[in-house]
């Protein structure tokens, strides 16, 4: 068995980081090296670093800071003159200027006008080697001036007609912002129909009857002073006439067949087209003779305004706006003028000579028309200014001969014309120094043997020295190919020995004169690990070590570092490290893995791996199954630019049959590290055949595996490079959505990697609007995944396409795809809204949809907002809860749910989109009927007596309608909770209590109350009460109960009654009858009710209906209290109180002469259970 060791090994240079290089070519230096100690000591003249700018507006309520600010050896004074005279600032209280600046600060809030201070500033800055001078510095206060005071007529007009309303804001500086809003401050929606001009004022193409309106407000911002200035509302009237004329369009602006427009380099092109009409015209930009500028242009303002950034000269020409509507066009010539401003081609830079040297300052700027080059030195006029004689004027040039230490000076270069003007400074700074060398003295650098040595001189001197390198003391000059001479001094062995170690001499020397440095060189010998951990194979709870001797420099302290798995050793104390070695004690499972010495030193490092498989601990000495050992001797052969043929020989199996093998690829072009999947074949199998991608380095190792596991990868292949090609593929997920109303936000997915084909991957972006007879917008960008378009319409479909391409050549063409500008907030509100109440809880809203153009986005649906404004019962207003319901799609109509009857509403509509929500439709009151009331709020049961109650209640929480009454049932309870018969009174809605007499004592009672509107009756409550007992009655009925002469008459009635019985028994079996019998049947009167002989009632009128509830229907008085009187139905009628009227046949006196009828809900006729007392009462 082979054993599996991973070996990796790296120097490190402490002298390879990144040098920085102090020293530039004198002839064309910008600046001296950035050594401290040598900008203490060099002279140089003043340059300014800060300055303010040429057009200062500033605001007239804070203190004006100029600013002025220079560096220089010695550093510079500072002076300034204001409108081309000295200004003076120890005179003005007002005026100071900063220590050690030349930035002026005039104090306006304690006092001081900005308006006294208008005019142009100049600052000097002033050392012994010339004077720099800042910029004119024009200084104007801001102002934002009111609108004048004007009466305002309204604008009747015409629906169709066209309608211009004039801003014409205050002149201010600067100019203001202008922006049109009504009086809730919401911006005033505009499209292709109505829309604001670049003059601020707001064009009608054609006016609508929802023109109409009284508060057209315009707006004017000075962003200077953050102030806002507002027009008198302006109002607009439309009148309609039937039917509508369509016309066909005219231009309002800018007016006639042509104009001009003159416009400078680099700045922003805005030309205007905005028509009348009827269709709304359409405007179309071109350019006669030539084609509008790619990825510059851009359409604003529903493309009534065409936008070129960045123009130049080539952007002449004429420019023609063509407004179409179905009945015909109308165009405009607008003839461009690009003139331009002084810009530089090659402006002066700073020279730093040395006596004796020549040189020259070149100041070259172009413009329209071309720009006059003037010269000044140090401030004044190169004319007037004192004669030089190693200075030269020719035009643009400045020539320099033989200069001398008193040629120092700054001299500026003017390129003027009429439309601006450009000033520089560059000094000339004439230095004689001798040779200074800024590295270290005696520096010592370390490197590891056959590693780079890299030693500074970094130096600086007037002329510029030359460098010499020596080796020792009295060493030779150092020449030859194993030394590369830097320019900044640095000397570089590519390879160093153990004999370069030594001492190195740099000399520096000029005419000025000469000088040296030592810095020290020690070459380490490499650090190794001759002893390296071995693959292991250990049973499990057994005893595992791994070795790491190492050998290194004897002047390098090493440090040792364990890892498992590339991560520290488990925190467990089976784990001894030693000085050589690793040991593990009572092997597991979970210590299976790769362990990893690492050696560190401050030169270098090295590392060693090793494996380590714990097996199961056989019960007797059986084979050593284990992963394989990696492939070897990988090969590349039968290379072409799609593919390549790779064999390989397999490592030992281990007792494991392989069974198949991994191939991994590393891409050292793109991602050099990381390694890939590419294929994998069976284990009898050691060649493959790889299809590869071009641009691509590639790296292959194999994998082999069996059932034990992976082993290890092999060592990588030999790199094959294929040839680029041009990309295969084109970006997917392309997608077009606007992120704000006027753009398009194209995305893509990137290509990854190698499927770029080449270098130089790039992206051709192109779009144009779907429908729409335009021709491809394209442009190509950098590899990203995202390009906004801007200055697009709002919510219009886009054809868009994303096509790779890299320096070989373009993808194949992509297909395209549908994408959508980004979207507004709707137009228009939801018109014809309709609501139809189903009924007293439930509407159902109709309404039209809006036109899908004036969605301006995604249609998502409608929303219905809808309140109660106050219930109809009760005229109350509360706080407006408003509801929302959302219908998805386009719906035209949704169910209200969840009304409260008998009230008031309002609702409106909403279209909504993904942007959000349009204008709301007017508000539609509807109202829905009465429904049936709410339980009243309360019922209570009070002051009980005998034969009465008081019953109190309240109002329903919720009327639902006008009630028109109260239902008011009772009915008794006997002693097993059975019902006795039901009762029922209607009471008026006004009431609110009731006295209920005429019941009986000692009874339970329970009452349902409910109120009643025109609809029905709503739900009702339930209560029970009981009236209370007579004392002496029950006394009275307890004594005689009790007595035993009571008892001994029913005993002698009841032994009657037997006797009684059996006489008639007897007679009936005999056939006889009675003399008395004989003499009733002879005179019958069939409309006398005799009593009963056996229970004592009269006729039907039983005790049995003793306790029967009053009749519905009975009579009750005007304040619905039931008097003992009045009633028909009371107690006492039913023969059980001492009042009784009975006719002389024995019938009652009036109404109950007839059966009654029971009621459905009535219970048991008797609501008590018969009792001596009862029976008593029946015989009085």
């Amino acid at each position: 068995m082979q054993p599996k060791i991973m070996m990796k090994k790296k120097s490190v240079s402490a002298s390879k980081a990144s040098l920085v290089l102090f020293l530039c070519q004198m002839i064309s230096a910008l600046d001296v090296p950035l050594d401290s100690k040598l900008l203490e000591e060099l002279s140089q003249p003043p340059t300014i670093t800060q300055q303010s700018p040429k057009d200062y507006i500033v605001d007239p309520r804070e203190n004006i800071v100029i600013q002025c600010e220079a560096k220089g050896k010695p550093p510079p004074s500072f002076s300034w003159t204001r409108n081309g005279t000295h200004f003076d600032i120890d005179k003005d209280a007002q005026v100071t200027m900063k220590p050690n600046s030349g930035t002026l600060v005039i104090n306006i809030m304690n006092g001081g006008k900005a308006e006294a201070y208008e005019g142009v500033y100049q600052c000097t800055a002033r050392n012994e080697r010339g004077a720099a001078i800042s910029n004119n510095i024009v200084i104007r206060p801001s102002r934002s001036p009111l609108w004048t005071k004007e009466r305002l007529e309204p604008n009747h007009v015409r629906e169709g007609d066209s309608l211009v309303l004039h801003c014409r804001p205050p002149v201010g500086l600067p100019p203001p912002i202008i922006f049109w809003m009504d009086n809730a401050f919401q911006r005033l929606p505009q499209s292709e129909r109505v829309s604001q001009g670049l003059n601020g004022d707001l064009y009608f193409s054609n006016v609508q009857p929802e023109d109409t309106r009284e508060d057209y407000i315009c707006y004017a911002r000075f962003n200077h002073t953050q102030t806002i200035q507002q027009k008198q509302p302006i109002s607009v009237k439309v009148f309609s006439t039937k039917p509508v004329t369509e016309r066909q369009p005219v231009l309002l602006t800018p007016t006639g067949s042509t104009s001009t427009k003159v416009e400078l380099r680099g700045n922003v092109l805005l030309l205007e087209c905005i028509a009348a009409g009827l269709p709304t015209p359409v405007i179309r930009w071109i350019k006669e003779g030539g084609e509008l500028p790619a990825n510059r242009t851009f359409f604003e303002n529903f493309k009534k305004t065409l936008k070129i950034i960045d123009v130049s000269e080539a952007d002449s020409g004429n420019y023609k706006c063509i407004a179409r509507n179905i009945l015909g066009s109308a165009h405009h010539v607008i003839s461009v003028t690009v003139k331009a401003a002084p810009y530089w081609i090659t402006a002066p830079r700073n020279l730093v000579l040395s006596p004796g040297e020549d040189g020259t300052l070149i100041c070259r700027a172009n413009g329209n028309p071309k720009p006059n080059i003037s010269w000044l030195a140090n401030g004044v006029p190169i004319a007037i200014a004192p004669e030089d004689p190693s200075r030269k004027v020719d035009g643009d040039t400045i020539i320099f001969s033989h200069v001398q230490e008193r040629s120092s000076a700054v001299y500026q270069c003017n390129a003027s014309n009429e439309y601006g003007y450009l000033l520089a400074n560059a000094f000339v700074n004439v230095l004689a120094e001798p040779p200074r060398i800024l590295t270290t003295t005696n520096k010592l650098y370390q490197v590891i043997a056959d590693s780079p040595a890299l030693l500074d001189c970094a130096y600086f001197g007037s002329p510029k020295p030359e460098i010499e390198w020596f080796k020792g003391v009295k060493g030779s000059i150092l020449r030859g190919n194993e030394y590369i001479f830097h320019d900044n001094g640095t000397l570089e062995i590519p390879v160093a020995q153990k004999d370069s170690t030594g001492t190195y001499t740099c000399v520096a020397r000029n005419e000025l004169g000469k000088i040296q440095n030592e810095v020290h060189l020690e070459v380490k010998d490499p650090t190794m690990i001759i002893k390296q951990p071995e693959y292991k194979v250990i049973q499990r709870y057994g005893q595992v070590s791994f070795e790491c001797i190492i050998k290194h420099d004897s002047t390098l302290l090493p440090t040792v570092i364990w890892l498992k798995d590339n991560d520290a050793l488990p925190d467990d104390e089976r784990f001894l490290v030693g000085k050589d070695n690793l040991t593990i004690m009572n092997v597991t499972d979970k210590d299976d893995g790769t362990y990893t010495c690492i050696v560190n030193t401050t030169l270098d490092s090295v590392s060693a791996s090793a494996v380590l498989t714990v097996v199961a601990a056989p019960p007797t000495p059986a084979i050593i199954y284990a992963r394989p050992n990696p492939p070897f001797d990988l090969e590349l052969t039968g290379q072409l630019e799609r593919s390549v043929e790779l064999s390989w020989i397999p490592g030992d199996e281990n007792n494991s049959p392989i069974t198949n093998f991994v191939i991994e690829y590393e891409d050292g072009l793109h991602e050099p590290g990381v390694w890939h999947y590419q294929t994998e074949v069976p284990g009898t199998q050691t060649t493959v055949q790889l299809k590869l991608s071009p641009y691509v380095n590639y790296s292959f190792r194999v994998i082999a595996v069996n059932e034990i596991g992976r082993s290890q990868p092999s060592e990588p292949s030999e790199q094959y490079l294929t040839k680029s090609a041009n990309p295969d593929e084109n970006p997917s997920n392309v997608q077009g959505i606007g992120s704000e109303p006027d753009n398009l936000v194209i995305t893509w997915e990137s290509l990854k990697g190698f499927q770029s084909n080449g270098p130089g991957l790039q992206y051709k972006v192109s779009w144009r609007q779907k429908d729409v007879d335009d021709e491809w917008t394209s442009v190509i960008v950098a590899n990203v995944s995202k390009y906004i378009v801007s200055g697009t319409p709002t919510f219009v479909p886009y054809e868009i396409k994303v096509q790779a391409l890299n320096d070989l050549g373009y993808a194949p063409e992509p297909s395209e795809v549908i994408g959508h500008s980004g979207e507004d907030l709707p137009m228009v509100a939801p018109g014809n809204v309709q609501v139809h109440v189903i009924n007293s809880t439930l509407a159902k809203v109709h309404w039209d949809p809006v036109p899908l153009k004036t969605v301006r986005g995604h249609l998502q649906g409608y929303k219905v907002y809808y309140w109660k404004v106050q219930s109809l019962s009760r005229r109350s207003r509360r706080h407006v809860e408003k509801k929302i319901l959302t219908f998805r799609g386009n719906k035209t109509f949704g169910m209200l749910p969840g009304l409260e009857p008998y009230s008031s509403y309002k609702l409106n509509v909403r279209v909504v989109n993904g942007k959000g929500e349009g204008p709301a439709s007017p508000d539609k009151v509807f109202k829905t009927p009465e429904g049936v009331p709410s339980s009243p709020s309360f019922l209570k049961i009070t002051n009980p007596t005998l034969d009465s109650l008081t019953l109190e209640w309240g109002s329903p929480t919720h009327p639902n309608g006008i009630l028109i009454s109260y239902i008011l049932k009772f009915q008794p309870i006997n002693n097993t909770h059975e019902l006795g018969p039901l009762v029922e009174i209607r009471i008026p809605a006004n009431e609110s209590s009731m006295i209920l007499k005429n019941l009986n004592y000692s009874t339970r009672y329970k009452f349902y109350f409910n109120a009643q509107t025109s609809v029905g009756s709503g739900s009702q409550i339930t209560e029970e009460a009981v009236t209370i007992m007579d004392e002496a009655m029950a006394s009275r009925q307890v004594d005689i109960a009790t007595q035993g002469w009571f008892i001994g008459l029913m005993c002698a009635v009841a032994l009657l009654i037997l006797i009684l019985l059996i006489v008639c028994f007897i007679r009936r079996n005999k056939g006889g009858k009675y003399p008395v019998k004989e003499k009733e049947d002879a005179h019958a009167d069939p409309e006398i009710q005799p009593m009963k002989e056996d229970d004592g009632t009269f006729g039907e009128y039983s005790d049995a209906e003793d306790h029967k509830p009053l009749k519905k229907g009975s009579r009750t008085p005007s304040d619905r209290t039931v008097k003992k009187e009045d009633s028909d139905d009371s107690l006492v009628d039913y023969g059980e109180g001492v009042n009784g009227q009975f006719n002389e046949d024995g019938s009652f006196i009036g109404q109950y002469s007839g059966k009654k009828e029971k009621e459905p809900a009535e219970g048991n006729e008797s609501s008590e259970a018969p009792s001596p007392v009862n029976a008593m009462n029946s015989f009085v």
